[in-house]
């Protein structure tokens, strides 16, 4: 089922939380919606949901208007947040309570809660309160509530953020598997970048209630469209640098002469934000024509790599992330610091607006 939103728009005592607001979700997708706190996430599932009405816009089901209809007539399953979740009745009368509604047959309401439990693996906890289970158990049982009906179009306010990191990361592999045996249209929104890359096939990114990019998880990263959003994508986050490209492709770091490629040269006399990702950095010993003078302060050893704070002789710090095999072989101290031409991105610095390679900002 396609979900379609066209100018929505929502306002509190006077302040703009959704702005004008698009986006389409087709049948099957699974659309990860990010951004920092306080940007409007979950104000823009309850406009979905029905739960708040609009100032302005609409909200199209399959087509249809339904900006002003009742919650239970959109068929829409929602998760939220803090679970919700029925203090006085067990974990199966929980996610049963979706079905009831609909008078169903007892035998065909225990098939289906039986079948969603044993997907969530919480089949062994139903006869629970919500008092006597993990915060991970809660997830999953508003989780199984939320699917039980086999909703067309499923909302799911950040479910996994008050789950410890092992079950976060379990579920971050497990619950793109599960939304897609389903086959609902998902919006899922999240405040962890690492988990709208991983369960999103497109992320939708929402800052201060305007979507200001929608695109694959590589395309958000590779290719943010503006320095806020790369700013939000990486740990450790992106280097940014304010340069003013030559007509020859070439920008000033640190009182070194640095080519960035003769797709920037249409961009030549324009102040800008250059960006470099911390892994496209590297440490040497040895100066070239291609590199810039820092002194390395300090590394911080972690699982998978290696992060190196670097500082210029103008008191910039930059990090530098290495494979964890090469951990330990950079000396604290004087050292020179390289990017590749290719990984450089760059932003006009007074919209921070991305600049195509060969494009004039």
């Amino acid at each position: 089922m396609a979900l379609r939103l066209q100018a929505l728009s929502k306002s509190y005592g006077g302040k703009t939380v959704i702005d004008a607001l698009s986006l389409e979700a087709t049948s099957g997708d699974i659309v990860t919606v990010f951004g920092p706190s306080g940007g409007g996430k979950t104000v823009l599932l309850r406009l979905i949901a029905g739960i708040e009405v609009p100032e302005s816009g609409q909200v199209l089901i399959d087509g249809t208007d339904m900006t002003y209809a009742t919650p239970d007539a959109r068929g829409i399953g929602m998760a939220f947040q803090n679970y919700a979740l029925f203090p006085h009745m067990s974990a199966y009368d929980n996610v049963a309570s979706a079905l009831t509604p609909r008078k169903l047959g007892e035998s065909e309401i225990r098939s289906r809660v039986n079948h969603i439990v044993r997907l969530l693996k919480i089949d062994h906890v139903m006869g629970h309160k919500p008092r006597e289970l993990s915060n991970g158990q809660k997830q999953r049982t508003a989780l199984a509530r939320a699917l039980v009906g086999a909703p067309k179009i499923l909302l799911l306010d950040d479910p996994l953020r008050n789950v410890d990191a092992k079950l976060r990361y379990e579920m971050r592999l497990e619950l793109p598997v599960l939304l897609r045996k389903f086959g609902s249209t998902v919006l899922y929104v999240t405040q962890d970048y690492k988990e709208a890359m991983a369960i999103g096939n497109r992320i939708a990114v929402l800052i201060a209630g305007r979507i200001v990019q929608v695109a694959t998880p590589s395309e958000i990263y590779d290719r943010p469209a503006t320095v806020e959003v790369a700013r939000l994508f990486g740990d450790p986050g992106i280097n940014l640098f304010d340069v003013t490209p030559d007509t020859d492709g070439r920008v000033a770091i640190a009182n070194a002469q640095l080519s960035i490629g003769a797709e920037f040269a249409s961009a030549a006399g324009v102040p800008c934000v250059l960006g470099i990702r911390p892994d496209a950095i590297t440490v040497s010993q040895t100066a070239n024509g291609a590199t810039f003078p820092v002194d390395v302060v300090a590394e911080t050893p972690l699982n998978d790599r290696s992060v190196l704070l670097l500082r210029t002789a103008d008191g910039k710090e930059v990090l530098a992330a290495l494979p964890a095999s090469a951990a330990g072989t950079t000396p604290i101290g004087a050292a020179h610091a390289a990017f590749a031409s290719a990984s450089a991105l760059m932003f006009d610095r007074a919209r921070g607006l991305s600049i195509a390679r060969g494009a004039r900002p």
